[in-house]
């Protein structure tokens, strides 16, 4: 039997209060049919000491999809199922759901456990038990093996990213919701920082934890989707561009967008590569997954503690990942030009003053503060070379050096 991890309590009154009784405040009656959420008692050795429930729709064909969906903290897997507009679409489009849940024998809030190696690598703990779930899928739905897809809200997020590093053999792709790197955390002692403020890695430092995840893998890597509250005070909105940092590395193609757009609800999109990477940011939104309760084709689920109105983040993944068959039009964003480097006009630069540099050494707080920076989604770029410095606030310091007017470079 596993062991009971009490030191995750500590994780549990900040990650637990993600969702705390989500599932108890809001009750939903299931459509008249058939099809239900059934837990499946047995599905593989089930390393993780997990539990599996599944919903397959009625007339589900063979050959059809799955999504694999991921509860946060103090949530279940009826409560995520029930809120999350997955169900939605699973029956319009015939796509099976796979719904693990975590056992509080593993951890006290029903985290699972994203910042334990031994849960986090390849053939171990609870990566391998969802892993053999959508084993079960295919050996008994008949789901297709190529068209798997994974998605969860925080905790779940950082799984879901766990799950996309893994098994990238297994998943065609993913989105993560107010979630964390993959790998960001290796123990409970830096969980809380990777949460908030986060930490701040280069693309390639990223990349290369998701590549260690299976060494000498070679073959096509799943697309992402990630998704962050632009007010998410639980786990910080720099993981959103950390996140985007990791897989646009993994995938080969640049930070920079190749095109942005507005959507509803003061959501904005990051298109990165060929569409293999996106990034949601939504306006105003908090610590939760977006839904839009209503019967619009683009809305769903259902508004509750850490469900949030305010776009159908499920809706949007379903078109990314194809489960429509590629003939459901997305409904036509504002479009955008690709933004320049810098969020902020760059100024012009004048001859580099004579005499000895500048050089001051100062939080990253401070240097936005006498103008030597300005800060953009949680990090902090000097003026004029708009160098990134990294997280924006009085915890982190650089040395700035000033090359011309309102110019500052990093270093001295």
């Amino acid at each position: 039997m596993r062991r009971t991890r009490t030191v995750r309590g500590r994780l549990a009154g900040v990650l637990a209060g993600l969702v705390l009784a989500a599932t108890a405040l809001v009750a939903v009656a299931a459509p008249a049919q058939a099809a239900s959420l059934t837990q499946v008692s047995s599905f593989g050795s089930n390393p993780g000491n997990l539990a599996m429930y599944a919903y397959r729709p009625d007339n589900l064909p063979s050959g059809a999809p799955a999504v694999v969906l991921l509860h946060g903290c103090a949530q279940n897997a009826t409560g995520y199922f029930t809120n999350s507009g997955w169900r939605k679409y699973a029956d319009q489009w015939k796509f099976a759901l796979i719904v693990p849940e975590q056992r509080s024998a593993n951890n006290s809030s029903a985290c699972f456990n994203w910042f334990e190696t031994g849960d986090t690598a390849r053939g171990q703990g609870e990566a391998l038990s969802i892993k053999q779930m959508v084993d079960h899928a295919r050996a008994n739905y008949g789901t297709a093996a190529n068209r798997v897809y994974v998605s969860g809200l925080s905790g779940g997020g950082a799984m879901s990213a766990t799950m996309l590093a893994t098994y990238p053999d297994v998943f065609a792709g993913g989105s993560v919701i107010a979630g964390i790197p993959y790998r960001c955390a290796t123990s409970m002692l830096n969980a809380f920082s990777c949460m908030s403020p986060g930490v701040d890695k280069t693309p390639a430092q990223w990349g290369d934890l998701v590549r260690s995840a299976y060494s000498g893998y070679s073959g096509p890597r799943p697309k992402v989707a990630v998704w962050h509250g632009a007010a998410d005070y639980t786990v910080a909105v720099a993981n959103a561009t950390e996140s985007r940092d990791q897989w646009t590395n993994v995938l080969g193609v640049a930070q920079t967008p190749t095109s942005t757009a507005q959507l509803p609800s003061g959501t904005s999109l990051e298109v990165y590569g060929n569409d293999v990477v996106r990034v949601y940011r939504v306006s105003g939104m908090g610590h939760g997954t977006p839904v839009d309760p209503g019967t619009g084709a683009d809305q769903c689920g259902t508004a509750a503690a850490y469900f949030l109105d305010t776009i159908c983040s499920t809706y949007r993944d379903a078109l990314f990942f194809g489960l429509d068959g590629g003939v459901t039009p997305t409904p036509t964003p504002t479009a955008s030009p690709s933004p320049t480097a810098s969020p902020t006009p760059t100024p012009t630069a004048s001859p580099t003053p004579t005499g000895a540099p500048t050089c001051i050494t100062a939080s990253n707080y401070a240097h936005v503060t006498a103008g030597r920076a300005y800060h953009s989604a949680g990090y902090a770029y000097a003026n004029g070379s708009n160098q990134r410095m990294g997280l924006y606030n009085t915890f982190y310091t650089s040395t700035l050096r000033q090359t011309a007017a309102n110019h500052w470079v990093i270093g001295c």
